[in-house]
């Protein structure tokens, strides 16, 4: 049953892509995408149930079930369905239907690669998997066709394949590592490697993580690898941003962390731990600085998605029971908090016909209902309670009170602050400044733009309110198989 639903879960959006390049019509296209959305997130929905703590092996054992990788899987096939749902009503305000049917199978493409990504059992097959999203989400970067897209396109392209090869020449140093205990040729699995760590060569091992966490560290968007995010983010159309923001970047964080269980099994002490926690600091600082003085809607979102990454990599930083289960916990509400946020950023974009801030006035009188919801996922995504990410940021904080990792605790918290301070007084502005240059809204959204945000919304609130048992259970389940022994 269980590999009928991974098989099921990524042929929906093969069969969509297919579909789309077949067909060609526009209305199709959004059925078939959506279709798929659909399908994914319903088989992706039961398997955290169905691994009770295992590690389940399919197809020759190229591709593993785990409970991070369904974990991961979940967060992606949400954005992935409340995306397609979005994009049908987003998309037919471009006035592009001719090249409406490039964008769903370029979309459900994006899909199927970030969705397989996580099965990979195989170190290489893992390393291609994320490659392929990026060649695939380029050319969604530079869907609209202007100058900044095009733009933001090839920086994308070039900045995350500089760092890939950093990943790719990192594993390469893996396989070499593993040759000296498990001979010339060996099965590359995340099991054999950990296996043998203990027997590897210390100093190329640590070489060989700090070369995949700077090569995957960069697709993540961490600090200072992140140049090409606030482009690739604000320029994208709003469902791609949303994709690159909840589905793409927890994917590549997913080899960070495998690859981090190596090393801990390797026992190399705080070393692995302690840069990854430096980068998601780094990460914290920058976005702190830029959501300060951002001037664009979706480029503030953008920034906001290096905060959060930063807070994600400061909890399995510092591991054990608090730390993996608040960075685990984090990423699915951050997944659904930002796809919330890109799916508003999209609408107001739309209905006021700019991207500036300082251009978009009155949200609140002009979209009371609409306006009111993203004015509390903007709340949500500074951490404030009661919203999920509230519970997931101080369950990181707390897992960081040890006397190695205080440090990043106190900068963490003085950061949030400064963002949360930051990215409501751009809201301010937004909603009861008055603004001479202000543009008035041109259009309203349909039914398609804001029933996704209220699918988002409502799990926020909920996961903020009610942290289940069973999740607590699960993730630290998880947390004792990514840093046994850890407290």
């Amino acid at each position: 049953m269980t590999g009928a639903l991974i098989l099921v879960l990524c042929a929906a959006p093969f069969v969509a892509l297919v579909g789309c390049l077949v067909l060609r019509g526009p209305r199709i296209c959004e059925a078939l995408n959506l279709l798929a959305g659909a399908v994914s997130f319903a088989c992706a929905l039961p398997l955290p149930f169905l691994v009770h703590g295992r590690e389940l092996l399919f197809w020759d054992g190229y591709v593993i079930l785990d409970g991070t990788a369904a974990w991961v899987v979940l967060c992606t096939s949400i954005v992935y369905f409340l995306a397609s749902i979005y994009a049908i009503g987003y998309m037919r305000l471009l006035g592009e239907e001719e090249r409406l049917h490039r964008f769903y199978a370029l979309f459900a493409g994006f899909g199927l690669t970030t969705l397989v990504g996580p099965f990979m059992n195989n170190v290489g097959i893992y390393w291609i998997a994320i490659e392929l999203t990026t060649l695939v989400s380029t050319f969604l970067v530079a869907f609209e066709r202007v100058a900044e897209s095009m733009e933001a396109a090839w920086k994308y392209i070039m900045v995350v394949s500089a760092g890939i090869s950093l990943a790719l020449l990192g594993t390469v140093l893996f396989y070499w590592c593993g040759t000296f205990v498990l001979g010339p040729t060996y099965q590359m699995t995340w099991a054999a490697l950990t296996d043998a760590a203990p027997r590897m060569d210390r100093v190329l091992l640590v070489l060989a993580f700090l070369l995949v966490l700077v090569g995957y560290g960069t697709k993540v968007g961490l600090a200072p690898m992140h140049s090409w995010l606030p482009d690739a983010h604000s320029e994208s159309p709003a469902p791609v941003s949303a994709m690159l923001s909840g589905a793409l970047l927890n994917t590549a964080m997913l080899g960070i962390v495998r690859f981090l269980r190596i090393t801990r099994a390797a026992d190399l002490g705080l070393l692995p731990q302690m840069v990854l926690v430096a980068f998601g600091t780094l990460s914290l600082f920058v976005g702190a600085v830029f959501i300060v003085r951002q001037q664009g809607i979706k480029r503030l979102m953008a920034y906001s998605s290096i905060e959060h990454m930063g807070v994600v990599a400061l909890g399995f930083g510092f591991g054990g029971a608090l730390g993996v289960g608040g960075a685990l916990y984090h990423m699915l509400n951050h997944s659904l908090n930002k796809s919330l946020m890109f799916f508003g950023a999209g609408n107001m974009m739309r209905a006021y016909g700019t991207k500036e801030i300082a251009r978009i006035a009155g949200v609140g009188r002009h979209f009371p209902v609409q306006g009111a919801l993203w004015l509390a996922g903007a709340v949500a995504i500074t951490g404030a309670p009661p919203f999920g990410l509230f519970l997931s940021e101080f369950t990181i904080m707390r897992a960081g009170l040890k006397p190695s990792f205080s440090w990043a605790v106190y900068a963490m918290a003085i950061l949030l602050i400064v963002i949360f301070i930051g990215f409501l007084n751009h809201f301010r502005s937004m909603y009861f400044a008055r603004n001479e240059g202000e543009a008035a809204p041109a259009r309203g959204v349909t039914a398609w733009c804001s029933v996704p945000m209220w699918l988002a919304f409502a799990p926020i609130l909920v996961l903020g309110l009610w942290w289940p048992a069973g999740v607590w259970t699960y993730l630290t389940s998880l947390a004792q198989f990514l840093s046994p022994g850890v407290p």
